[in-house]
């Protein structure tokens, strides 16, 4: 018998503000990486929620989403697979903050073509992906998603 599919289930926020898109950057396996503040859902935490907490310990911000751009799956080895959930937050200014997580090295506001430029440093492929998506206008009310059973 097969071993059930597992993905992790996880949450990104695309963070745009004046044509920059916010980026932390982590050491992983001695590799510098970049990702859009992202993690995964605790127990009993709404998806919403979840962004509301990942980007706030990332970035030190303190925001709402303003809508989901898209649901992605992704497996990043035969062992590792992930189902994320991406929102977005389009701000008026650029902002000054620092991470509350020991684990991000720094923040970078980059264009979508310096994000380009950096792509093999890009923690997955749905970092452009889901940026290229917003740029398109996929956006979703936050009401599609229900978390009333919680």
């Amino acid at each position: 018998m097969t071993e059930r599919y597992k993905p992790n289930t996880t949450v990104a926020c695309i963070i745009e503000a004046q044509g920059k898109y916010l980026l932390v950057e982590e050491l992983i396996d001695g590799q510098l990486k970049y990702n859009q503040p992202a993690g995964h859902i605790e127990a009993n935490e709404s998806i919403i929620s979840a962004c509301i907490r990942e980007v706030q310990e990332e970035t030190g911000l303190v925001i709402e989403p303003q809508g989901l751009v898209g649901i992605y799956q992704f497996s990043a080895s035969e062992t590792l697979a992930f189902v994320r959930y991406t929102f977005y937050v389009r701000l008026d200014e650029i902002l000054e903050s620092k991470p509350e997580d020991a684990a991000i090295n720094g923040l970078k506001w980059l264009s979508l073509a310096q994000i380009k430029a950096i792509s093999s440093q890009l923690r997955s492929p749905l970092v452009i992906e889901s940026i290229t998506d917003h740029l398109a206008g996929k956006h979703y009310p936050l009401d599609i998603l229900n978390a009333q059973y919680l």
